[in-house]
């Protein structure tokens, strides 16, 4: 991924004049201490995840907005499951300058330890709205059963 040098865009009221030392001290207060402006983010991304768990399996959901299918890879490997993935950013329009960019690009992976009493053979994957839901499902036996008493 490319860095963009970025520079904030911090609005000011219309009266404030140019010489204005209040609007000197507030673009000196939004600027690193470089002088430079707001970079393109290349803070470490993590997609937010939940895992629940029902009685046949773990249901794992993340939230993968602006990707698809084909830009996540799913593995099951000595009980780990690992969801990778890269959101690139793409700037559309040459002639247009970013003011600010807050949502992060670039490569993610996380990984979650699973119980050894689950069937990696069954695993399903389903992509809807940028929602990715993976189907764990538990082994034949560590499914709860019911006991009937004789």
């Amino acid at each position: 991924m490319a860095r963009t040098q970025m520079s904030r865009w911090t609005p000011a009221p219309a009266w404030l004049g140019e010489r204005d030392p209040f609007r000197h001290l507030m673009e000196t207060f939004f600027h690193d201490a470089n002088g430079r402006g707001e970079e393109l983010s290349n803070r470490a991304w993590h997609p937010p995840v939940d895992i629940r768990e029902n009685g046949d399996a773990y249901v794992v959901t993340a939230e993968l907005p602006g990707l698809g299918k084909d830009d996540v890879s799913i593995t099951i490997e000595n009980n780990v499951l690992k969801l990778s993935g890269e959101r690139r950013f793409e700037q559309e329009a040459k002639e247009e300058e970013y003011h600010r960019v807050e949502r992060a690009y670039g490569s993610f992976t996380r990984a979650f330890s699973l119980p050894t009493r689950v069937d990696p053979e069954r695993v399903e994957a389903s992509f809807k709205d940028g929602i990715l839901t993976i189907t764990v499902p538990k082994a034949a036996e560590a499914r709860p059963r019911r006991i009937e008493i004789a």
